[in-house]
């Protein structure tokens, strides 16, 4: 849930020309952003666990995080037309954008298999920077060596708890890297 907002930063701070926005700007940016993808959604949980639509904050079935992750691409919508409505597009509104198209992807997903939501996050980051890296001919390796590292000690975190099976850690990067990538990308 924290991925947009570094997804956000990663973005500020690569030296393109979103970099050179007020301090203002960014910062209503940010509390938009942390807002609508971590908070909001975070508080709902609470509330699905006193009415029962989940078991325990894990929500270790497929079934169970259908309703948790719908709501979270509800409140990334909600973000994405807050970020439209002040006029915020390029980089960041694609980013938001493809970050929304992730996670409601995945809820269709988790009707049928248990996606990992968490490699999904890390690989939307890192698709993001490979692409502001590409677009913009930054060298952002550094970066990109340590999300694949961080990458890596989430997917064998997963693994370890039991969480996920390979294929589902495998896929979720994936399909959070291609989508965030190619939305940034262009």
């Amino acid at each position: 849930m924290l991925m947009p907002t570094l997804g956000i930063f990663v973005i500020f701070q690569a030296g393109t020309h979103v970099s050179f926005l007020p301090y203002e700007a960014k910062r209503i940016i940010y509390l938009t952003v942390i807002l609508t993808t971590c908070i909001l959604p975070l508080s709902l949980l609470p509330l699905l666990l006193q009415f029962g639509a989940i078991k325990s904050f894990q929500m270790e079935t497929a079934r169970e995080r259908v309703l948790p992750v719908f709501f979270t691409g509800f409140f990334y919508y909600l973000g994405y037309l807050l970020l439209k409505k002040m006029g915020v597009s390029g980089i960041i509104g694609s980013f938001m954008l493809a970050s929304l198209i992730a996670v409601l992807s995945a809820v269709v997903v988790t009707v049928f298999w248990k996606i990992s939501l968490h490699t999904i996050g890390i690989g939307g980051v890192a698709g993001a920077v490979m692409a502001l890296a590409f677009r913009y001919g930054i060298d952002l390796s550094l970066l990109v060596f340590i999300l694949l590292i961080a990458s890596g000690i989430t997917a064998s975190a997963r693994l370890h708890l039991g969480a996920h099976k390979p294929a589902q850690v495998y896929v979720g990067f994936l399909w959070g890297f291609l989508i965030v990538f190619s939305s940034v990308f262009m």
